[in-house]
């Protein structure tokens, strides 16, 4: 047998273990869909019918009768949302500041920024709930939006992604006499957006997963976000008449997420093989 032999057989292998993980990981997401399109009646003789008809929509079709899963789920865009945005212009502006800027104690100031990912959120949640208690900011969006916005993740990523350009390109524009937001706006912004688009998705699927902090500050259904509102639904129905239409739910919580990633993807696979080329 060939080298040639040796690395075709070792590429098909690796192919084949791919598809194998792959589909293991893509079995519960097939549990949830086909469980979706049973009737509740039929589940609660056996789960098992999923696997064979009759299927039916009309668990989907209650979501859009009686549900207030259109409510969560437009505070789980507005929050996720308005928080990734948020992100992205703090740790962009704050990584510009910490790559390309002196200033006083600038590597102290960061230091205490990485400090950051080491507390964790349970550490100080008995303070934030009295801080945002005083300010009367619970059941409200900016409650929701504002702890998120604090991202030491993103303020080091930037400040990397930052120190990575050519300071040549600075140089090259103060002698144009570009000012030091034009020179961040036009000329280095610009090259970041594999890293923005990386920051930016990881921040969207971490605020819209995010149960612990709306469990605490949401305690009016109107203002649920779709984790704490799918939560109490399961606490209702999963045990009941209802198991179809919980994952309805969940199948219809899941398909944002599912397009976000479709639609920025390529930005992420650019930002991988730009970090393993440096």
């Amino acid at each position: 047998m060939t080298a040639s032999d040796n690395k075709r057989l070792r590429d098909v292998a690796l192919l084949a273990t791919l598809v194998v993980l792959g589909f293991i990981m893509l079995v519960p997401l097939m549990w949830t869909v086909l469980l979706s399109l049973k009737s509740n009646s039929d589940l609660l003789q056996s789960t098992a019918n999923a696997f064979h008809g009759p299927y039916t929509v009309e668990n989907y079709a209650a979501i859009t009768k009686s549900s207030g899963v259109f409510r969560w789920l437009m505070n789980s865009v507005i929050v996720s949302g308005l928080q990734t945005i948020g992100v992205l212009v703090l740790a962009s502006l704050a990584g510009y500041g910490f790559a390309r800027l002196e200033f006083p104690y600038r590597d102290q100031i960061f230091l205490l920024v990485l400090f950051g990912l080491a507390i964790p959120e349970q550490a100080v949640i008995i303070t934030r709930h009295q801080l945002f208690t005083g300010l009367h900011l619970h059941n409200s969006y900016p409650g929701l939006i504002l702890p998120g916005l604090a991202a030491p993740f993103g303020v080091f990523l930037m400040t990397q992604y930052f120190k990575a350009i050519p300071k040549e390109l600075d140089e090259a524009a103060i002698l144009d006499n570009a000012s030091r937001f034009k020179i961040f706006w036009k000329v280095l912004l610009p090259l970041t957006i594999p890293a923005q688009a990386t920051l930016g998705i990881f921040t969207f699927l971490g605020s819209w997963n995010d149960y612990w902090w709306p469990l605490i500050s949401a305690t009016r259904a109107d203002m649920f976000t779709l984790t704490v509102g799918l939560s109490a639904s399961q606490i209702n129905f999963a045990q009941t008449s209802g198991l179809g239409y919980l994952m309805t739910q969940a199948v219809f919580a899941a398909v944002p997420i599912l397009i976000v990633y479709i639609i920025f993807q390529k930005y992420i696979v650019r930002a991988v093989a730009g970090a393993a080329i440096r």
